[in-house]
């Protein structure tokens, strides 16, 4: 097992950079997933940290999904712990209670894909790299929650054809289809990563984390039960620091400084 940080958390205006370095892919392993599942514990335990952004290190690969040279070698039971470990670390960012973001600039494939697509954004860099989910040229489909999470964030039948074919797709056309929320200029990108996420830092994290909860849960639910949710999460908010800051500010014609 390794024993190097592969995994590290950076805290900068109110964001926490969840930043990936394992050379040469960013494939994983038992460790890597332990080490992002403590970085994300400790950036959701964080009052400082009101975003969180998951990031590569590495100039080519956001991450590749798993180290299939580990998973050849290891037992049935040991890629079982891998995978549950995988789906945990899901787990927090689509579950947490501060917006997560991913920030890709290089190639996304298989559980890296799925590590992207747990995060509520997804902002991409122009380039000639893929993103895609080949499981299925394994003879497998994913186990992250590849296939339940494309279907909610893409049109369903070209999410199928994805799931079928195992083919990669270049940040145009994830952009274009809707599975990237913005596609910015090489160069200018981790400034424009950088800016978006401190932007969203300055929101008010209460409201925010209610319309995550909203938009997550009220997707399965009927127009008219999606609609008691959203009354039962505003009611709270009235009364609430923030919100007697956004209207003090609202009416003093100034940006609301929330807390």
């Amino acid at each position: 097992m390794e024993q190097a940080n592969v995994i590290t958390l950076e805290k900068k205006n109110r964001v926490g950079y969840v930043i990936v370095n394992r050379p040469k892919a960013n494939c994983y392993e038992i460790n890597f997933h332990k080490q992002l599942n403590a970085c994300l514990d400790q950036a959701n335990a964080d009052n400082e940290v009101k975003v969180i952004v998951v990031k590569s290190a590495l100039e080519k690969f956001f991450c590749a999904g798993a180290d299939i040279k580990v998973f050849e070698a290891n037992t049935v039971e040991e890629n079982k712990e891998m995978v549950v470990n995988a789906q945990i670390a899901a787990n927090k960012l689509s579950e947490s209670k501060k917006i997560t973001i991913a920030a890709i600039s290089g190639h996304a494939l298989g559980g890296g894909l799925e590590l992207a697509m747990a995060c509520d954004l997804r902002l991409a860099a122009e380039g000639n790299y893929f993103l895609g989910l080949p499981e299925i040229k394994l003879g497998l489909i994913p186990g992250n929650g590849g296939s339940q999470r494309l279907i909610r964030l893409i049109d369903k039948s070209k999410a199928l054809e994805l799931l079928i074919t195992g083919d990669n797709i270049g940040p145009q056309e994830a952009f274009d289809i809707g599975l990237m929320n913005h596609l910015y200029k090489k160069e200018e990108f981790a400034d424009k990563v950088e800016a978006y996420a401190e932007k969203l830092a300055k929101g008010p994290l209460e409201a925010m984390a209610a319309v995550k909860i909203c938009v997550n849960k009220g997707l399965e639910m009927s127009l008219e039960d999606g609609l008691k949710l959203e009354s039962e999460m505003v009611e709270p908010l009235y009364n609430s620091d923030d919100a007697r800051e956004g209207n003090r500010a609202f009416v003093e014609k100034r940006d609301p400084r929330f807390k």
